[in-house]
């Protein structure tokens, strides 16, 4: 059976959010814990020691060794609306490391679904949040490759890469931002100009219910739609 990784939505106000630090429990001095949890921390900092490694130019070499560490294929995004669950392909190998590490990481602890397209997309994985942006910022921005797949299209559900259009004549993939199509007809115009990289398996009723939010003219919903 496939292991679950859990996306916690967060829906408290940056200014709550922005107290709260992560990586507390790794600052706590080893002496004052007894040898079980030494033990468990010292492995948790070894494990994190490589990822500080990843840039932009070792990605694919990085991606490719923590995919065969990291066999996850299932993610669940919590958000008020309810559960959001997606299935990763196998055959997008690094769009699927990519994912699995950004969750991980927590990156996306920090992020909402800033674009609601009713009948269209939702798209996800930016904010405003300082912790976000530290985040880019350490991992150098780099950009990924597409991984087209005759067989992975626009359908209804589908997990796709956001990416730039201008000056991006590779179609490279942001590794940051991704969509789900809610169109029930799909969205094919955008067939083999982005990755599609997995697909929705349930909580359609939830991505429908963070269609209903209200919007800005740029479609950024006026209440945050956050994740975390």
């Amino acid at each position: 059976m496939c292991n679950y990784l859990l996306l916690l939505i967060v829906v408290f106000s940056f200014s709550y959010c922005s107290k709260i630090e992560k990586k507390e429990p790794y600052k706590t001095k080893l002496e004052s814990l007894d040898s079980k949890e030494n033990l468990k921390i010292s492995k948790q900092k070894e494990v994190e020691k490589p990822w500080d490694s990843l840039n932009r130019n070792n990605f694919e070499a990085f991606f490719t060794e923590f995919g065969k560490q990291n066999k996850e294929e299932k993610v669940m995004i919590e958000t008020k609306f309810g559960n959001i669950t997606l299935r990763l392909y196998k055959d997008t190998p690094i769009h699927r490391a990519n994912f699995i590490f950004l969750t991980k990481i927590e990156y996306f602890n920090t992020t909402e679904f800033y674009r609601v397209a009713k009948g269209f997309v939702i798209q996800g994985g930016n904010s405003d949040e300082y912790e976000m942006i530290k985040k880019r910022m350490k991992y150098d921005n780099y950009l990924l490759r597409p991984e087209f797949r005759n067989n992975r299209k626009h359908k209804y559900g589908a997990l796709a890469a956001a990416r730039e259009w201008d000056n991006n004549p590779n179609k490279l993939s942001s590794p940051f931002q991704f969509y789900i199509v809610t169109k029930k007809d799909g969205a094919h115009h955008l067939d083999g100009a982005h990755t599609v990289f997995g697909e929705v398996i349930s909580g359609f009723e939830a991505m429908h219910e963070m269609e209903q939010v209200k919007v800005d003219p740029g479609q950024w919903p006026i209440q945050n739609v956050n994740m975390t």
